[in-house]
């Protein structure tokens, strides 16, 4: 194991290791809420846990062909539309998601996590795999937004 390195650039140390890690801490609905942002050279790993769960694993891949045909015509984003995830983006359930509205809320998230990482980074065309560990099937307008404003912190 090769011994941590400071970047020259802004001294914040460095890895040998091929993936960079972020985390994030945070309560959601008075529910101690970890986030962790993994970034390996095929894939982007997020994970959201609460109470040290993870039952749900979800793929979206970004390296779709363009957008349909379709989405060139409908407007921009802006505004509160800004925040719904790109139409192209589809998320698949791998593991977990038992009931049917687990499901749902593991595809929403996925797919706005999805969509906040490609459009942080338009080119970006990696698989991104997110692992949900969520005490609750569902969740208000509020927690959803703060779940993922803890995504946000880390990428």
């Amino acid at each position: 194991m090769e011994p941590s390195m400071a970047s020259p650039d802004n001294n914040i140390p460095t890895t040998s290791y091929p993936a960079i890690t972020r985390q994030a801490a945070g309560y959601i609905d008075g529910i101690l809420t970890d986030v962790m942002y993994s970034s390996f050279s095929d894939k982007i790993m997020v994970t959201i846990t609460q109470r040290g769960r993870l039952a749900q694993w979800i793929n979206v891949p970004l390296d779709v062909s363009s957008p349909s045909a379709t989405d060139q015509y409908l407007p921009s984003a802006t505004g509160d539309d800004s925040l719904l995830p790109m139409i192209h983006l589809t998320p698949k359930t791998l593991l977990g998601g038992a009931t049917q509205e687990r499901e749902t809320l593991g595809q929403l998230y996925a797919a706005q996590i999805a969509s906040l990482i490609a459009s942080e980074n338009p080119q970006e065309k990696r698989t991104v795999v997110i692992g949900l560990g969520l005490s609750k099937a569902e969740a208000s307008r509020e927690d959803f937004y703060n779940t993922i404003d803890l995504v946000r912190k880390c990428l």
